[in-house]
Order: structure tokens, then sequence, then C-alpha cells
């Protein structure tokens, strides 16, 4: 039994399948004009042509809307059709843009550009239109090597490789081998297309397995010409541009001479529309009339299949840019996917979710026929799938993480797991007026909107499946995490053990330390060795101390906590500093009715009693001593264990009167 098999891969690329959508659109609104052949298809520009798209050399024989063609241009043709004011559309397929973007930037920075292609195609010359620098094409391996041979100088200081997006994938292989033996400071660049490589890598397996292959595409079409070759290397090979080029009594009589069964392998250029393959498979099946297993073009149908609004498809990203991603569907639409249905975070960029290359999977959300454009959703799909794991959390109450994406009326709405999870206000952690105060919408919008595009931790509380409906509590995952941190830290407390903690609240008597879920307080005595009345004279809510803990009571969850650092006690430079006995200046900071008390440096007074200011008998110490006053005392007493100082200002006073005496007795010095 005879059997015809279709490649897979064969016909309309996605650059391709795009410029010509575009070329169809523009002559269902009058025409227009390409720069040169909108593709290497001799049926399909005669189409075109017809329709009212023609085809000319130059940017000055543009009449109309201008569509540059998926092979690209140079600068230099930019730079005409704005001097000559060209309205045009730019159908270069996105893996040339890649191209251009790649010599551009590293010829500006001074590399030579050698490229692996045809130097007459325009794919290549519009390459060698993007460099700055010398830039040279070669298109097969005697070529590379007379280019080593005669220009020496060439690529010697900076060079990078690139290939034609059509590139034999085998012949790139072998050039990239030589250049990098002969050239030590190359960079290399894989530039052909996924769609060329999967395409000869099919029809070279396809070969190796028919009696016989038909190659379909353009006389001038690269990538169809390197097919032919690829398949001439296994089998008897037909080029053709269309059915109508089949030689068929040919074809039957190679047919006859093969014994048994015969394989019969058709592929396509990525130029070669799908109505041109379906006509030459017919054709090929109707050479032999008797039974033939037909692989009936089921991959090739995919050119003609419909797609509806709501249709779960498979995308390949090959473009991304600043407001979406082009994606190939395997139709004969253009995809593109809107940045805002790529993903729910409105924080990321299309390039942070979605590569060149990718595979994902999408919704159609709207179909323009006319136009060959379908519109599709990441977004939603995600979505569907992260449901089904926010289900999984509400059931064991696991905590999910997301961001907050937006605020609403009554709550805000965090993206997790690519579905919108809607937190009501009180279930957010933003604290709430009392019963007896009243809030006004716009007071409790600005307050949640400080939630805006954090990352924050959530529980699942409701999950409506039929409405796609989540609810959401931030407050709830904060609860339990400040439960688990508290149980942790009565587990692990112990007295002496350093923290550093954020200063939550202020009293008269001092001030309450967040220890990270449990308060600790700090006594205004424990707070600065210096002599302050209030808290907030060394330290304001919001200032983070270093504490540690003096005692705690698990029972009664209290800490008390102590701020002082000990070698800043100025208990110890006093002792190292004074005596018993010294004369110091002190300052009175207070008077009580028992006596006054005296600054002899920050952190340490010394008490005045009473007895001790004055000769005689003080009754008003008032009258004496005053807050602010300097003084000079002796120091009389010190208490080490009690760290205090007893000063007296009578024992100088005592003092004064025998040295007035013993001034006068002293003889008279000789005259």
């Amino acid at each position: 039994m005879n059997k015809i098999v279709v490649a897979k891969t064969a016909g309309f690329c996605f650059g391709v399948k795009r410029a010509v959508s575009i070329a169809e659109g523009l002559a269902e609104k009058g025409g227009g004009c390409t720069l040169g052949p909108i593709i290497h298809n001799r049926d399909v520009t005669e189409k075109l042509e017809k329709m009212g798209v023609v085809t000319v050399n130059s940017p000055e024989e543009a009449r109309g809307t201008l569509i540059i063609r998926s092979h690209g241009v140079g600068k230099d043709v930019y730079s005409r059709l704005s001097q000559l004011g060209v309205d045009y559309i730019d159908a270069t397929c996105p893996f040339v843009e890649k191209i251009h973007k790649i010599v551009a930037e590293h010829s500006a920075k001074g590399a030579e550009v050698l490229i692996a292609g045809d130097n007459s195609h325009p794919e290549v010359q519009g390459i060698i239109g993007h460099c700055s620098t010398a830039a040279v094409a070669v298109n097969s391996m005697e070529q590379l090597q007379e280019l080593v041979i005669s220009q020496k100088t060439f690529g010697q200081n900076a060079l990078i490789f690139v290939a034609q997006t059509t590139f034999d994938m085998v012949k790139w292989t072998e050039f990239k081998n030589f250049v990098k033996k002969h050239y030590t400071k190359v960079q290399i660049f894989d530039t052909i297309c996924s769609a060329t490589t999967n395409r000869q890598t099919e029809a070279a397996s396809l070969a190796k397995n028919s009696h016989i292959m038909v190659v379909v595409g353009g006389r001038h079409s690269s990538n169809s010409r390197k097919l032919a070759d690829i398949c001439r290397a296994h089998c008897r090979t037909y080029f053709v541009e269309n059915a109508a080029e089949l030689d068929t009594a040919q074809i039957a009589a190679d047919i006859e001479s093969f014994s048994g069964d015969v394989e019969i392998g058709i592929t396509a250029g990525a130029s070669t529309p799908a109505d041109i393959i379906k006509e030459v498979h017919r054709i090929m099946s109707e050479i032999k009339n008797d039974d033939m297993d037909i692989d009936f073009m089921a991959e090739v149908d995919k050119t003609f299949k419909r797609v509806y609004i709501g249709n779960r498809v498979k995308a390949y990203v090959v473009s991304v840019n600043n407001t979406e991603a082009v994606v190939d569907i395997g139709t004969k639409h253009s995809g593109y996917i809107p940045a805002d249905e790529l993903s729910a975070n409105p924080n990321l960029a299309p390039k942070d979710v979605v590569k060149v290359g990718d595979e994902i999977e999408c919704i159609v959300t709207s179909i323009n026929d006319a136009e060959g454009v379908v519109y599709l959703s990441k977004k939603r799909v995600d979505a569907a799938a992260g449901l089904e794991k926010l289900v999984e959390a509400s059931q064991n109450n696991t905590t999910l993480e997301g961001i907050v994406t937006a605020v609403v009326k009554g709550g805000v709405i965090v993206t997790c797991e690519g579905s919108r999870v809607f937190v009501p206000a009180s279930h957010t952690g933003i604290p709430r007026p009392r019963k007896d105060e009243a809030e006004t919408p716009e007071e409790l919008a600005k307050k949640l909107e400080t939630l805006l595009k954090k990352t924050v931790s959530l529980k699942i509380i409701e999950v409506n499946e039929a409405r796609g409906r989540v609810v959401g509590s931030i407050k709830n995952a904060a609860k339990e995490a400040a439960d688990a941190a508290k149980a942790k830290f009565w587990e692990n407390i112990e007295v002496g053990q350093k923290f550093k903690g954020q200063v939550k609240s202020m009293e008269s008597y001092g001030v309450f330390v967040d220890l990270g879920g449990v308060d600790g307080m700090v006594h205004t005595s424990e707070l600065t060795w210096n002599r302050i009345k209030h808290p907030k004279e060394v330290v304001s809510i919001g200032d983070e101390l270093e504490v540690y803990v003096k005692s705690f009571d698990p029972e009664k969850k209290r800490v008390s906590l102590g701020a002082k650092n000990p070698d800043d006690n100025p208990w110890t430079k006093f002792l190292k500093e004074f005596a018993v006995g010294d004369v110091v200046k002190a300052q009175i900071v207070s008077i009580t009715p028992f006596g006054a008390f005296a600054q002899i440096i920050p952190g340490v007074d010394g008490l005045i009693h009473i007895s001790q200011v004055a000769l005689e008998k003080v009754v008003d110490i008032s009258k004496y001593l005053s807050v602010g006053q300097t003084v000079e005392a002796k120091i009389t007493e010190i208490d080490e264990e009690k760290a205090r100082v007893s000063l007296s200002i009578k024992a100088l006073l005592e003092e004064a009167p025998a040295e007035e005496e013993a001034a006068e007795e002293a003889p008279a010095d000789a005259e």
C-alpha cells in the first residue's frame, strides 16, 4: 500500500503569515504596495496584485500605503521613507528584527559583522543595512575560507557572527566550528528561526523514510531551496512552485520503478500557502489510482482551522515588546496578548512574564477575521489554574502570598496565584475607627491605598467556584504569624537576652517596645543614666532601641527591659575620678524639704542635707539655694552599694575660719 505523508511543519511560518495577513488587510482597505515581493511565492504575489497590492522596487515608487516585507530592510530605507513622507506598515519578521538589533548594538561598539547567508538575499541585505562597521556575508565553506585567507585584518579586534533566519542548520554548525578556530574574539549568536530549524529537521527525517519527496516553494525562496537540498541527500526529490509544475508522468514512472509499497513525502517552504500544498497533495494522490493510505493534511489544515471566542489554545511566543506579546497559535491569524492580559499583576511588564520561545496556554478573547488578528489572554488561564490552588489553600488553612493590586469599594484586591482575591477592609489589618467614631469612604480608601503594590500574606476564608469569587484575610494570616512568634518568644526567653525593638507606645513611667509580637516595658529610670522627667526627652514612638531582659513573667505575659548600656554607667566614671574629701563644683538640680540634690557629673547627683547647707540652722532651704545654682561642696561620704554621694557646703565654711587664723598667725615677711 502506497502512502503520502505531509510534513507537519510545511507551509507559512508566523512571520510570513503575518506579512500576508497585513497585505490582505491592506487590499480590503483599497490597496497599496509592498517593497519587493511580500514573500518569495509567485502565486501569492499575483493574487495580491489582483487584489490591488502591487510590488514596487524602491520607496520612490510607493503609491499609497507601503508594506515593508517580512525580510526587513536597512536603516537607510527607513530614512528615505521618512524623507518622502511615505505611509508604511512594518511587517518585518520578529526574528529578523532581533538580528537587526544585535548587529546594530554590537557594530556601534566597534565589532565587525560576519553573516552566514546569501549576500543577494533581501534579508541579508537588510541585516547589512543595520551595521555601522564592516559586514561580510558567506554562503559556503569556500567563501568562508577565502575570507580568512584574503581579509586577514577582518574580525581581529572584535567580531560577531549571526545567521540568516533560514540558513541551513548543518552548514551553520560547520561554519561555527570553523569560525571558532580562526577568530579568537568572536561572539556567536544562533539566529536561525526555530521554525526553520524544525522544518529542516523534519524534512531530513521524512526524506530518510521516503522513496520520493516533493518540496513546494518559490524558486527565489532561500528556505525552500535549502529544503530541496536536504531532501536530495536522502531520496529522489522534486522541487516545484505549485501543482502545475508537477511532472506527473515522470513521478508515476518513478513510483512504478520501486517494488512494494512506496512512501511519498511532501514538505513546503515558509512562503508556501496551504492551498497550494493541498493541491500538490491532491495531484500526487491521483497519480496512482489504487488505494493510498493518505495522512490527509491534518497539520496543514491548521492554517484554515477556525478559532472561537473562549477557545483554549496553545500559543508560541515569537516577539515581546512593552505593550504586548506576539504569538503564533497555528492558524492564519496573527495573535496578540495585551500586557494587561498576560498577568493579573499590573506591576509586571510583558518581558517579566514571557520570553520568545515560550509555549503558553491562552484563551481567545476576540477575533478580527477581516484583519487576520486574534486577541488572547494568558491571565484567564492562570486564574483558572490558580483557583484550584486557592481552593486547596482554603481547605488546608495554608498561608499564601500575593500583591495588593487595587483598592475597591469596601476593601482591596490581592493578586494571588494568578487570581483576584477580595480582602474586605475589616480583614486588611488597617486600623479601623471605634464604633462611636465615623469614617468616610474617602478616609477609608486613603488608608487602604497605603497597601498598594505591597506583598502580603493572607488566608483564604471563602471560595465560590461557581461565581469565581475568592475572599481572603490579611488580618488572619498576620494573627497566626503573631501567635506563632509569641509562642516561640516565650519558649526561648531568658534574663539578659538582647533584642532590637521598636518603641510602640509611651507613658510617663516608661515606654513599651515591640520585641516581635510581644511587648516589653522599659521603665523611665532604665532608659538612660541621665536624670529625665519623661521618656519623650530621649526617645520617640517608632525609634529602634537595643534592650535586654531584666525579668519576665510568662503567666502574666510581662517582660521588664533595660536599655542603659553598662559601659556608659556614670557611677563607674565617678568612682575613678572622685574620692571622699574632694571639693567639687556641683549644680543644684532639685530642692526638697530635707535638702538639695546637686549634679556632680551627668548621671551622678549628690545630696546636700539641710544640716549641711550653712553654719547656722537652716529652716527654709530655698533662702540659701536655688535650682540651677552652682555651688562648691565637699564630698563627705560615698556609698558604692547604694550609689549615693553626700555633699557638704557647711564643711567648707567651717574650714574657712581656721585657714584665716592660720594666715594671721604666720610671721610677716622681712622688709
